[in-house]
């Protein structure tokens, strides 16, 4: 398996990096918190990463994408998790957007997917509930069977890019019991619908999620997603390539901190000589770099064996969130205790490496949990 970066995809890199950076995102993400924005990101950016390919990047070329593999989307992904881009790249169109490519009917793919590949509008999935802890089978929404399709009520929280999602893709039950893993349904909802309630959420990274309460929303059978009851391995699928995504967010994130730490650790004196020079802070910095270059590997050999096919690739995926889970904090952490009294301001930009470190170990599942899930993929 092959564990570095190939020339078309350093070149992509290269160009996500310019991208990225050209675009100030850290002064970005300060201006839409402090202005409590709840759509959280610039609609601006989105269009021009659809225009540069991105959005299309994961999907079949049949649905107009451009049918290139997750390690070519980890490598976006990391150079938005640089500076910490706020838009939601992975929960839209690595999450969402995968399951429609893989459960949708051509019609819907035409209805739904067309759109956020144009960047024309967005989507969001809402599978998680209170309580469920990654968990994808604790789903208590239920869908009822009506004359013209379903009715769906409950309440999905936390829903990674619900604010300003054209359409929310919504897990409910049709059957069963709420740790079932049959009876699982995904449905189509306008996110202004009827009966669809969106609320913001105030997240410590200031990302855009919110809470949906559905009451009694009226959905079409030709507006469900795939087989009725059978959502379950289109939804872990999906999860898992948004998990790697997600974590090469995490490996920009860590890297860039580090970065910085560095640089801070050459420039900033005392005792008349830069601290950098000084033993400890040296032992520390070569730990951190360690694990930046492990959670590297751990990413993109998760990304390859999910490409391949590889039998072992949910294995992998686990390893590479526990990972990057532990890295990213630890990162974050030593960065701002290193950079002293200042990393502990509002003022400096390195509270927020800390702050996103904290709210991704949390998503699709922290440390323990995909411990806890690889060694009962390996029957430990």
């Amino acid at each position: 398996m092959q564990l570095v970066l190939n020339d078309d995809q350093k070149m992509l890199a290269e160009t996500a990096r310019e991208f990225v950076a050209s675009g100030s995102p850290l002064a970005r993400l300060r201006k839409l918190r402090d202005a409590r924005d709840p759509l959280a990101y610039s609609e601006d950016v989105w269009r021009r990463m659809a225009d540069l390919g991105w959005t299309a990047m994961p999907f079949a070329e049949a649905d107009g994408g451009l049918g290139l593999g997750l390690a070519d989307v980890v490598v976006v992904t990391e150079a938005l998790g640089r500076l910490l881009s706020p838009e939601p790249f992975v929960a839209s169109v690595v999450l969402a957007g995968d399951v429609l490519s893989r459960a949708g009917t051509p019609e819907q793919k035409e209805r739904w997917l067309a759109p956020l590949i144009a960047g024309t509008s967005r989507l969001a999935l809402a599978h998680e509930e209170r309580g469920s802890r990654a968990d994808l089978r604790a789903v208590r929404a239920r869908a009822e069977r009506t004359k013209e399709g379903y009715r769906l009520s409950g309440e999905k929280t936390p829903i990674l890019g619900a604010v300003g999602a054209s359409t929310i893709l919504v897990v409910a039950r049709t059957s069963g019991g709420e740790q079932d893993a049959e009876g699982l349904t995904l449905f189509a909802v306008p996110g202004d619908g009827a009966g669809v309630r969106v609320t913001p959420l105030s997240r410590v990274d200031s990302l855009n999620a919110a809470r949906l309460v559905l009451e009694g929303v009226e959905v079409p059978d030709e507006d469900v997603i795939g087989p009725v009851g059978a959502a379950l391995p289109v939804l872990a699928e999906a999860v898992d390539r948004a998990t790697v995504a997600l974590a090469g967010e995490m490996l920009g994130g860590m890297s860039e901190a580090f970065a910085r730490t560095l640089a801070y650790l050459k420039e900033r004196k005392q005792f008349g000589v830069e601290i950098g020079t000084f033993q400890a802070l040296q032992h520390r910095a070569a730990r951190l770099f360690i694990e930046v270059e492990l959670s590297r590997s751990a990413v993109l050999a998760a990304a390859r064996a999910i490409d391949e096919s590889a039998p072992n690739a949910a294995e992998l995926v686990s390893v590479a969130k526990a990972r990057c889970s532990d890295a990213f904090t630890l990162v974050a952490n030593e960065a701002v205790q290193m950079h002293g009294g200042i990393g502990m301001t509002d003022e400096h930009d390195i509270g927020f490496f800390l702050k996103r470190a904290k709210a991704c170990e949390l998503t699709f599942g922290d440390a323990a949990f995909h411990r806890a899930r690889f060694a009962a993929l390996r029957g430990i």
